[in-house]
């Protein structure tokens, strides 16, 4: 059994909880033969409707794809999308206790439509008011009692109002508080927010806005800057920059790790970053090197480019890869 084997083979005794903004993704395939004659659009003649559980429930699905335990902790809405979102989630042995219904907020669906095996509109439907009070204590309730059954806290941020500084800065404190480690999938609104993570994973769009950055962080001199200034705002321990067609950048202070992106033929980059996310929270976990945790996040990330929409990654054709490029 080499490194890989036997890395992939402790994936299952990980017992991961994801706090985030959980939605539905909704899919609508078809062929696009003809314009229409109302407005310079294609139509689109529907074959095929699909529902899936996105945005951080994606997140969950790629830790269970996988092989971990896996639970998630939000709220979403006291709806029809959320009944769906709940079966779809238990249908692939998610734990969905931690699943809050409310009657203040609806349920997130981003509707895609693809035609031609392109994709070519997204609308969304959704709420993005923060959590109330109430809300806010009874998601935190929740994590506080169960919290200590896991060894490993993904935060999967969406910027839809689910997540804000002080319930970020009260989970982390829990999770300090047990020993449990924090990967962080950060946007805009909170990015700073995430004081005393394990593991902060921006993409660069991320970074520069976050930053509120002047450069594009082309030149790797900058970039590694831009990495020791989030590493000096949120003492985390870790910091993984993906940077799409450039790879992957990962430091922990100490070391360096820059690795280039493998060649792949890009179907649809969406889901990308929550399958990067998944594959570090589990390296993490179990206290893989820096190098195998950027290496196989990086790998990852690119293999579920080759799929059309948002799809978990497939864990024997990731542990085929990693065996087939290390430079072992």
């Amino acid at each position: 059994m080499n490194k890989w084997e036997a890395l992939f083979s402790r994936f299952g005794t990980v017992k991961a909880l994801v706090v985030g903004d959980m939605m539905v993704d909704s899919y609508l395939f078809g062929k696009v033969d003809r314009i229409s004659p109302e407005a310079p659009v294609p139509i689109v003649t529907v074959e095929k409707r699909d529902y899936r559980p996105g945005g951080a429930a994606n997140v969950a699905l790629n830790l269970r794809a996988l092989g971990a335990e896996v639970a998630i902790a939000s709220i979403i809405g006291n709806d029809e999308q959320g009944d769906r979102l709940n079966e779809l989630l238990l249908a692939e042995g998610i734990a969905t206790d931690g699943l809050i219904r409310s009657a203040h907020r609806k349920t997130t669906v981003k509707h895609r439509i693809i035609g031609n095996n392109h994709h070519m509109l997204r609308v969304d439907d959704e709420d993005l008011h923060e959590l109330n009070l109430e809300e806010r204590k009874d998601l935190l309730d929740w994590i506080e009692l169960e919290l200590e059954k896991y060894q490993v806290l993904i935060f999967e941020d969406y910027d839809k109002g689910l997540l804000n500084e002080s319930l970020i800065q009260a989970i982390i404190f829990l999770a300090k508080s047990r020993g449990i480690v924090t990967v962080v999938d950060p946007k805009r609104n909170n990015f700073l927010a995430y004081r005393g993570a394990t593991l902060f994973k921006p993409n660069l769009k991320e970074i520069i806005e976050g930053l509120k950055l002047d450069s594009n962080l082309k030149n790797e001199t900058e970039l590694k800057h831009a990495v020791e200034l989030v590493q000096s705002r949120l003492h985390c321990d870790i910091v993984m920059v993906t940077l799409s067609e450039r790879g992957v950048l990962i430091s922990d202070r100490k070391h360096w790790e820059r690795l280039p992106a493998h060649v792949r033929n890009i179907s649809d980059v969406s889901g990308a970053g929550d399958t990067v996310v998944s594959v570090a929270a589990l390296c993490l976990a179990l206290n893989a090197p820096l190098f195998e945790i950027a290496f196989l996040s990086n790998l990852a990330g690119g293999l579920v480019c080759e799929k059309v929409g948002v799809v978990p990654i497939e864990k024997a054709k990731l542990l085929e890869e990693a065996i087939k490029l290390s430079r072992d």
